[in-house]
């Protein structure tokens, strides 16, 4: 069985059953929700997950499958949900007995979130979600959704509310999940439509009109700038030159021929390898200089980067993998002619996913210019 790169790539029941038992056996050794207090279902210690996370690394672990909720889901339920929620759900997030996904892009509400049109309307004592949530990840397998939907159509920011909402209980009757073909020929998107959901008042997330609040904390922790650290998403059995490093460039150049030799006889070649592993270790040294609040001269400055850098390093090192291989990274995943089996092609082509999750690298770079520069807002 071949795993995809990156869980937001599953397919298959079988990945899924696979990576979801290696998740509950990390979790029942205590090597995810490490920093989560135990009555969340952690192991209630503090600065424990980052360690265990490059163990996982080290040891070539695969990734863990249940990767929103870690990242956006459990962090954003522990700050601002309530007893229910934390008590309930994220011990099942952690051991990846539930998956779960993110319903915030809409068809006409992508970098604008605020434009979220997807309605939650008083039902008796609790709500009826109707409307359509686009690019949904892990939809196709997940068991609960983070949803920011609106409640007052008269305001903007003030108008939204935040919920969760059982998916796999309700499909075919008030939830619907339609797979999106990605340029790479996998589904790991979805869309998802809602006719008339019904759900209790407690699976609402903070006071009604607080969801752009809420969903603030989302986004910073799914940005890497949150407080609570993300378990590692590994490799995934991949191997990990396909992922973006770019020290792999260095072994890809000395086995690829080119002329009488091979390409990593081209100086200028070699040169642009050293240039990508130096952005690439500069990125690893400011996210350890974001852990040493003195070392800060502006507390999100460097916490807000590593989205925007490294998934631009990832696709350039990517780029010129491709390059390197020449005509051969036409051939595609499972071809017996394909370096590296096709892997190089594929993190290129996924890469560009990358650097649109999350609010795209444009929104990054206006979210650092105005907020922690002080430049003026675009227009």
């Amino acid at each position: 069985m071949r795993l995809p790169q990156s869980a937001i790539e599953l397919m298959h029941r079988e990945q899924l059953e696979y990576l979801r038992d290696w998740q509950r056996q990390a979790y029942e050794a205590g090597l995810v929700g490490c920093d989560y207090p135990q009555a969340s279902g952690g192991g209630g210690r503090s600065h424990c997950q980052r360690i265990a996370n490059q163990e996982m690394q080290r040891a070539g672990r695969p990734f863990l499958p249940n990767i929103l909720g870690l990242g956006m889901a459990a962090p954003t339920l522990q700050i601002h949900g309530n007893d229910f929620q934390r008590e309930t759900l994220l011990p099942r997030l952690f051991s990846c007995a539930d998956i779960w996904c993110q319903g915030f892009s809409e068809p006409g509400a992508g970098s604008d979130l605020a434009n979220v049109q997807t309605r939650a309307e008083r039902h008796g004592d609790g709500w009826r979600i109707t409307g359509h949530k686009v690019w949904t990840s892990l939809a196709h397998f997940a068991d609960w959704m983070i949803l920011l939907a609106r409640t007052d159509r008269e305001r903007k920011y003030q108008g939204m509310t935040y919920f969760v909402v059982p998916i796999s209980a309700n499909l075919d009757e008030t939830v619907r999940v339609r797979p999106l073909i990605k340029i790479t020929g996998e589904t790991g998107f979805n869309e998802v439509f809602f006719d008339g959901l019904e759900i209790p008042d407690h699976y609402r997330v903070g006071e009604i009109g607080q969801g752009w609040e809420v969903a603030q904390t989302t986004l910073l922790h799914e940005r890497g700038g949150g407080p609570m650290v993300t378990p590692s998403s590994g490799h995934g059995g991949t191997p990990e030159r396909a992922l973006g490093d770019a020290y792999a460039l260095l072994d890809l150049a000395r086995r690829t021929p080119r002329g009488a030799g091979t390409a990593a006889d081209d100086p200028v070649l070699r040169d642009r390898i050293m240039q990508l592993i130096i952005r690439q270790e500069g990125s690893k040294q400011g996210a350890r200089r974001a852990r040493v609040p003195a070392l800060c001269d502006h507390p999100m400055r460097l916490a807000l980067q590593p989205k925007l850098v490294m998934s631009e390093i990832r696709q350039d090192v990517c780029a010129l993998a491709m390059e390197i291989q020449g005509a051969a990274a036409s051939l595609s995943i499972g071809d017996a002619h394909a370096p590296d089996g096709g892997e190089w092609t594929l993190g290129y082509l996924n890469s560009y996913g990358v650097t649109i999750a999350a609010g795209s690298n444009e929104i990054q770079r206006n979210i650092l210019g105005e907020r922690v520069l002080g430049l003026a807002k675009s227009k």
